[in-house]
């Protein structure tokens, strides 16, 4: 059987907003370093203000997933 997933997936919450990849975000240790606050999960990255974070990064980790 054949089925669409998502590369990307985005989950707002009260206490952060939750980004979902299709890869293992804790190999990007570089890029994480250079985010700004956050924490992560196998698949997530977790942010709690974007105003926080450096969204140029956060592009290129997302856009990493696209690949998949």
């Amino acid at each position: 059987d054949e089925f669409e997933w998502f590369n990307v997936g985005f989950s707002p919450g009260k206490a952060q907003m939750s980004v979902h990849v299709m890869y293992d975000i804790n190999e990007e240790v570089d890029l994480l370093e250079q985010l700004g606050p956050h924490k992560t999960g196998r698949g997530c990255l977790y942010i709690k203000k974007l105003e926080d974070v450096n969204m140029e990064i956060l592009k290129k980790l997302i856009r990493k997933s696209h690949k998949w």
